[in-house]
């Protein structure tokens, strides 16, 4: 009860300060969640889509600025990874709670898995800005990196603001709700995707 009722305060201040700054401060707030500290992209990318159908905001420029803050955010955790390293990791795996026996398992995993974990990651809810660390612990080519990185979220950025602009741009209930409707059974249909290829 307590996460949540900080996640709806943090989705409210998150709200006002777009209304409040616009663009700019978009690209903040989604450096902030590609670096994983908890602020919902969930909520942010359909209220900049929402503000531009009021034009409030430009679409496109709002975008731009999204694809930007979320890009520098996952290179500050990749760059966290790759500086700090695995003998971090394996030093402290006791502490942690985690198998030696675990981590070498996930570095073969990833080896084999590396374009596929940095793209579908970006496409998943939640977990979506967590594979930055993996990569960087596994000293991924930064061009490689940032080339699966940044397509993936741009595809979700732009599916998530389309869905705003597309939503909030009409005052029909049933559209509204149809548009709730197909972009659950997307991100679900993504999900399944990403886990079956993920997993093997």
């Amino acid at each position: 009860m307590i996460l949540l009722s900080v996640l709806g305060n943090l989705t409210t201040i998150a709200v006002d300060l777009v209304k409040s700054y616009g663009s700019p401060m978009l690209a903040f707030l989604m450096f902030l969640e590609s670096s994983s500290i908890p602020v919902p992209s969930e909520v942010i990318l359909p209220l900049a889509g929402a503000l531009a159908a009021r034009h409030i905001l430009s679409f496109w420029i709002a975008y731009i600025a999204i694809l930007i803050g979320s890009t520098l955010g996952l290179l500050l955790d990749y760059y966290i990874g790759f500086v700090v390293g695995k003998d971090v990791i394996y030093k402290h795996a006791k502490r942690l709670r985690i198998s030696k026996e675990s981590i070498e398992r996930f570095d073969r995993w990833f080896d084999r898995n590396a374009v596929a974990a940095v793209f579908l990651s970006r496409l998943l809810p939640v977990v979506r800005t967590l594979m930055s660390f993996p990569a960087g612990f596994a000293k991924m080519p930064l061009r490689r990196f940032l080339l699966y990185s940044v397509a993936g979220s741009a595809i979700w950025d732009l599916m998530l603001m389309a869905f705003g602009l597309y939503a909030f741009s009409t005052n029909n209930a049933v559209i509204w709700l149809s548009s709730i409707g197909a972009l659950a059974i997307v991100l679900y249909v993504i999900y399944r995707v990403a886990i079956g290829r993920l997993r093997g």
